[in-house]
This record gives structure tokens, sequence and C-alpha cells, in this order.
């Protein structure tokens, strides 16, 4: 299987977890590491809106809860007629475990709808080397 098809079925099987009971905007998240390990996940809401898990953010826990620490691409997947892309604070969780040239795909229920690199989605990040010595 394709690399970027079997991220976008891992996405999509987490999408389909999701728990939007309160939006209905299923997210499901997908990262491949260098050692080809797939690690997914689906955003999370909560009544008290502001403590909801998107699904970038699953994913990249299940990554490291596993002890990898290294996201070579990403794969994003929604509904709707807008990209969906990573929002702020994902872009930055991104960035902390992602070269610039990383690769975030943005996809809808039929494919992938566009790609990125991280340093296309968040210019001029502050990143790890910023505060590592």
């Amino acid at each position: 299987m394709d690399p970027i098809e079997t991220l976008f079925t891992a996405a999509a099987a987490a999408r389909a977890n999701a728990y939007a009971p309160y939006s209905g905007f299923a997210v499901g998240a997908a990262i491949r590491t260098p050692s080809g390990a797939i690690f997914s996940g689906a955003n999370v809401e909560n009544a008290s809106y502001p403590v909801g898990t998107c699904a970038e953010a699953g994913a990249i826990a299940a990554m490291v809860a596993a002890g990898e620490t290294r996201i070579a691409e990403i794969l994003i997947i929604g509904d709707g007629e807008a990209l969906v892309t990573p929002c702020g604070a994902c872009r930055q969780r991104i960035r902390e475990f992602a070269q610039e040239d990383a690769e975030i795909h943005i996809a809808g229920p039929n494919g992938v709808r566009a790609s990125f690199t991280i340093a296309e989605l968040l210019p001029q990040a502050f990143g790890p080397a910023i505060v590592k010595p």
C-alpha cells in the first residue's frame, strides 16, 4: 500500500471514532515516523469546550507513548469545503517533533486535497533548537 494511502486509511479510521457530540465535526490524524510506524488520533470534545483534544494532539501522544519522537509526515482528514489544516496549537505541536521539511497532508473523505511542509504552515516557528543549547 502507498505510504500516503496507509496514512489516509489510518486517519479515516480514527476519524470514524472521533468524539464530537457538540460540533459534529469529526477529525482524524495519522502520523508516520521515520521508522515507518503509524500512529493515529481523533478529536475528543468535552462539554467544557476548552479541554477538548485535537486529532493531531492525540496522534502525537500515541507516538510519544510508544517511544517515538520524530514525525516524518502527518495526514489530517476532515469534512467540508475548506481545508482542515491544523490549528495554531497543533502546528506548534507538530513542529516540536518534525523537521521543517516534514509534510502535512490535508485530506477530505475522498482523498488528499493539499500538502504543505511544516515550514509553510508555521513560518519562523519557535522550535526546539531555540531553547536547546
